[in-house]
């Protein structure tokens, strides 16, 4: 096939779409903090802190070790007649050292407790983004099926005008204008048919893309949502219970406490230590078995300005999450009154649309009939038809930004997902 041919099969290809999945709402919502990418690197994220916890632990904690060594000389060491140093050796040796002061240690382990509870309220924030995007995108599809039917109803009133203002034409009653303007109203109808299609399709993949699904996924059935809360207790929950909120509460607190035990730099650390060792042969030095204990305190005096520029560079790290800290929590107070606002027009705007799309389709049965009565040309009938298709338009953005401001709502006060 020649690069026209494709292109001619590509724009008036026959076949027909594929049949989609359907899912419901809470089960994409579910499926998508499963499988969605984010989710998923969240929990590995508590999985790696759980790993720092661990390795920050193991400083504080006892350690016991054996080492063992073979040696061969090439011969036996003498002096004054006795062997000091066989030809063949073999030593074993054991290590228990117990931290018995360790204050910087100890604070890296709280921290990295602390740090672990971060990891848990950034994957609790993460859960919550990718749950409200799913949402969003789960509105749109049921949002953009609808803009498909009532083309698809636009489509076919234009058509049956058109095919009315061909009979008649033919009948030698009507006039190739109004078959023109019949068959432009029609073609406009199944552009719009087209573009509502394209974004119906769009949707359904990004639906598939958030859930995890190796195909697009269809929404099969209309959300139903908690119930709203009042904006006073939307507005404390979003300033204190929030999962952003709370994560950005729960950095914070890291950061700070990181800064504040920066003395513990300043300490000695203090460790016990027991070896028990075996030498076979013994030899002047080690006798055939024994042990030796030691107390090892170590307090750097000076390392060129480190724990000073330590502590600066953690009390800037406290200055930067507090004030994102205060950034999130204004965002969540702008979010619920923002949200509040959007829901209250949005619902008065689907009230005005409802009027205008039944105003208009009244208007064009009204035209219709008139038409058909001779009392006007087909110009009345075009224009009623267009301000229908985009009265039924403007209803269905009006129904979901309805919908996606009450998803907006529950999601600043914390009562989505």
């Amino acid at each position: 096939m020649n690069a026209a041919g494709a292109l001619a099969a590509a724009l008036l290809g026959a076949a027909g779409p594929a049949p989609v999945d359907k899912v419901g709402f809470d089960e994409a919502v579910r499926r998508a903090l499963a499988r969605n990418p984010g989710a998923v690197v969240a929990a590995e994220e508590v999985r790696r802190a759980e790993g720092i916890l661990g390795e920050a632990r193991s400083g504080s904690l006892p350690f016991l070790g054996v080492t063992g060594t073979l040696t061969w000389l090439d011969s036996n060491r003498v002096a004054q007649g006795r062997v000091i140093a066989g030809e063949s050796q073999a030593n074993a040796t054991g290590l228990v050292a117990v931290p018995l002061l360790a204050p910087s240690r100890w604070a890296l382990w709280a921290h990295a407790s602390q740090g672990l509870d971060a990891a848990a309220a950034n994957e609790a924030d993460v859960r919550r983004s990718v749950a409200v995007t799913t949402a969003r995108a789960y509105l749109t599809v049921i949002a953009q099926r609808r803009a498909v039917d009532v083309s698809l109803s636009a489509r076919d009133a234009a058509k049956a005008h058109h095919d009315y203002a061909q009979a008649r034409r033919k009948g030698g009653v009507g006039n190739a204008l109004d078959e023109l303007r019949a068959e432009q109203e029609l073609a406009a109808s199944e552009v719009q048919l087209q573009a509502v299609q394209i974004g119906l399709a769009r949707g359904r993949e990004a639906l598939g893309q958030l859930v995890g699904a190796d195909g697009p996924l269809d929404a099969a059935e209309e959300p139903g949502l908690p119930e709203l809360p009042g904006q006073a207790e939307a507005m404390v929950v979003a300033e204190s219970a929030r999962a952003d909120v709370k994560a950005a509460q729960a950095r914070a607190y890291v950061a700070e406490r990181v800064w504040k035990d920066s003395w513990t730099d300043w300490l000695p650390t203090l460790t016990g230590t027991f070896q028990p060792f075996v030498q076979d042969p013994p030899s002047l030095q080690f006798p055939a078995s024994g042990w030796q204990a030691q107390l090892i305190l170590s307090f750097p005096l000076f390392e060129g300005g480190l724990r000073p520029a330590q502590g600066k560079q953690r009390e800037a790290l406290f200055g930067e999450a507090r004030a994102q800290l205060d950034g999130i929590v204004r965002q969540a107070r702008s979010d619920v009154r923002t949200a509040y606002e959007a829901l209250d027009r949005s619902r008065s705007a689907l009230q005005s649309a409802r009027r205008g799309s039944e105003s208009a389709r009244s208007a064009l049965g009204l035209a219709a009939e008139a038409y058909r009565a001779g009392a006007v040309d087909n110009l009345a009938v075009t224009d009623a038809e267009q301000r229908a298709r985009l009265a039924d338009l403007s209803a269905v953005i009006a129904e979901d930004s309805v919908r996606q401001s009450v998803l907006d709502l529950l999601a600043a006060a914390g009562r989505f997902p």
